[in-house]
């Protein structure tokens, strides 16, 4: 794996993008300059998480129920991205993984 702008290997980088889910994900995206491989990962995060959180707030009115198995879902996802990330892949989840790729070309900071 390649040094980023940050002096970070790319994979060590990637997976530290999930560690605090969206948070990590915004300073990572922010603060990365060269390396696709964090900018998209870091995308993701923020898309992910974020979103996740969000509809985990939102069922939590509905049932606790629901709230908790989003918050399973969560977990296993946060546990994958971290994983891949390391592995080194650009491991796409469906749906999010096409709009962060795009987004994260798109928005340059």
């Amino acid at each position: 794996m390649a040094k980023t702008s940050l002096g970070l290997d790319e994979n060590i980088e990637g997976l530290l993008c999930y560690v605090l889910g969206w948070i990590t994900g915004i300073v990572f995206f922010v603060l990365e300059k060269d390396s696709e491989f964090v900018r998209f990962h870091a995308m993701q995060s923020i898309i992910l998480f974020l979103g996740l959180g969000i509809l985990s707030f939102v069922l939590g009115y509905v049932s606790s129920i629901l709230a908790m198995l989003v918050g399973l879902v969560e977990l296993v996802v946060w546990i994958v991205a971290m994983y891949k990330a390391y592995k080194g892949e650009m491991y796409k989840f469906p749906v999010v993984g096409d709009i962060a790729e795009e987004q994260a070309k798109k928005i340059k900071l």
